[in-house]
């Protein structure tokens, strides 16, 4: 009866969202909503049934009503889908970033979906059976549970397997069973949860030679966070957010597609040389990464994070972590801004001999607390959305304060440029690329980490800006204008991997010429 009534609780009072998008497909249909509920009410007493019992049934209840308060809120909230990859994202979060998802915003489904439930559950007395009894009982309940939700789905067999068929990602909304669901997938796979040494690759690579005393290079790689291609300057946004890189001559690829819509997924994938094109999580996750590669063949690398971590990216390579920084004028309340990481670039590339990659891991545009992410005097577009729960601003507040923290990108990304003009020991280069977009209320979606099949543009197009000094360009002897006319075509960020080991002159049997941009448009 407890199963029974906590699945009746979830199926009604906890998938608002699940019930929207579903019966958009068969509006008004009173069948196929009658079908629906018996099937949404036994898949969860099925599942409960499996995990709940007499000895553990308040503990695992409070737990999935106190879980359950949280998924409802945030997928309300957000119009997000709790699948395996958004758990991830949640699963790897710090505790800077889920503090700032803590407002004032979840006290009333923490009281009504946790706390209210959770209290008269307490209040029940459990009656005990004997194991053989008990078991009996649990047996008849499951066949119940099967037969009656059969029915029902049957009822409706058609208009249910055409949902099921032409809107899969529904299920992702069906809570608590989507992220039980997805806590198991996780659990199977390679996940923060569940880590395991790197598998080597590319140990075979090695650098060209080169004319005696040219100087060595320098590579800054810039990992931008949730920048999307709609309102990046430089791509003809209505909105010049990129004043200062429009003055630095940089290469603009206004057509780039990332692997995923979250860091969870694309940071891994695209350091991977198997990607989207090849795409197979676990393998991109079992396996070293392009770092790796450049460090097999003698290139050193540095991971400067001002973020949450590599991902594993850089596992047991050189990082530098700066987000807990104390640094004045650039640091305050446990956060940096992204200034920090071109902080004593020069002495740390200096630190080691020959070329050298170095990555930067911005803060960026990471949501929602757009507000946290630029200096004042980079508030632009006003009025600007100051608090963390978009749920009270208005659309434009919204983007206004996104915009912002875009045009202090655009000025992090020119004082880059700056500082690698100045080390004038090494050839030097930039690669800026955003790991993944937005949502800023397109359709009702915020924030990120849709299931990449039906992720909108928004959350996958990102921006992709590359400079070199003039030293670089004649000892590599690039083509800038073939560049930009390759610039001009779709562009992945598979294509990250074989073009950094291609700029680098990187011989490795891992490198895929046919995916390097910079293959034609250089010596």
């Amino acid at each position: 009866m407890l199963i029974l009534a906590a699945s009746l609780f979830f199926a009604l009072a906890c998938n608002s969202l699940f019930w929207r998008s579903a019966m958009a497909a068969n509006p008004g249909s009173v069948m196929f909503a009658l079908s629906l509920f018996a099937l949404l009410v036994g898949v969860h007493a099925l599942l409960l049934s499996v995990l709940l019992w007499r000895w553990n049934a308040k503990v695992l209840l409070t737990l999935l009503f106190i879980t359950t308060a949280f998924a409802v809120h945030y997928m309300s909230s957000f119009n997000v889908y709790l699948d395996a990859d958004m758990l991830r994202n949640v699963l790897a979060t710090d505790r800077k970033e889920s503090s700032e998802l803590m407002t004032p915003a979840l006290i009333l489904p923490l009281l009504g979906y946790g706390l209210l439930p959770t209290l008269l559950l307490w209040r029940l007395r459990l009656r005990k059976r004997s194991w053989g009894k008990a078991l009996l009982w649990r047996v008849a309940f499951m066949l119940g549970v099967v037969l009656v939700t059969g029915a029902g789905a049957m009822a409706s067999f058609q208009d249910i397997s055409a949902l099921m068929r032409n809107h899969r990602e529904v299920r992702y909304l069906a809570t608590p069973v989507n992220y039980l669901i997805a806590l198991k997938q996780n659990l199977a796979s390679s996940s923060p949860i569940k880590k395991q040494p790197k598998l080597p690759i590319g140990t075979d690579a090695k650098v060209l030679p080169r004319a005696t005393g040219s100087k060595p290079r320098l590579l800054v790689l810039v990992v931008g966070e949730t920048v999307r291609a709609q309102n990046w300057g430089l791509n003809g946004y209505a909105r010049q957010t990129t004043p200062e890189l429009a003055q630095t001559g940089a290469v603009n690829f206004p057509d780039m597609h990332a692997c995923g819509s979250s860091t969870e997924v694309s940071l891994p994938c695209m350091f991977s040389p198997y990607g989207r094109h090849d795409y197979d999580e676990k393998k991109i996750r079992d396996h070293q990464s392009l770092l790796h590669v450049l460090e097999h063949a003698g290139i050193s690398t540095l991971w400067r994070d001002n973020q949450s971590g590599c991902k594993g990216v850089c596992e047991n390579l050189p990082i530098e972590r700066l987000d807990d920084a104390k640094t004045p004028g650039l640091c305050a309340d446990g956060r940096c801004m992204d200034e920090i990481l071109i902080e004593n670039l020069a002495s740390q590339v200096r630190a080691k001999p020959g070329d050298r990659v170095v990555v930067l891991h911005q803060l960026g545009n990471h949501g929602p607390s757009y507000f946290q992410r630029y200096p004042a005097q980079f508030r632009q577009f006003v009025p600007t959305c100051d608090t963390p729960d978009l749920g009270k601003c208005d659309r434009q507040q919204i983007v206004n304060s996104y915009d912002n923290a875009i045009r202090y990108t655009d000025h992090f990304l020119s004082r880059t440029i700056a500082t690698l003009r100045g080390l004038d020991d090494y050839d030097t280069a930039m690669i800026y690329l955003s790991d993944h977009g937005e949502s800023l209320g397109e359709k009702g979606l915020y924030l990120h980490g849709m299931p990449y099949a039906i992720a909108p543009e928004e959350q996958t197009r990102v921006p992709m800006v590359m400079w070199f000094s003039p030293g670089f360009v004649a000892d590599r002897g690039l083509d800038i204008q073939c560049l930009r006319h390759r610039a001009g075509q779709r562009t992945e960020q598979d294509n990250l991997f074989p073009s950094v080991l291609g700029l680098m002159q990187v011989q490795t049997s891992v490198y895929d010429r046919s995916r390097d941009v910079f293959a034609g448009c250089a010596g």
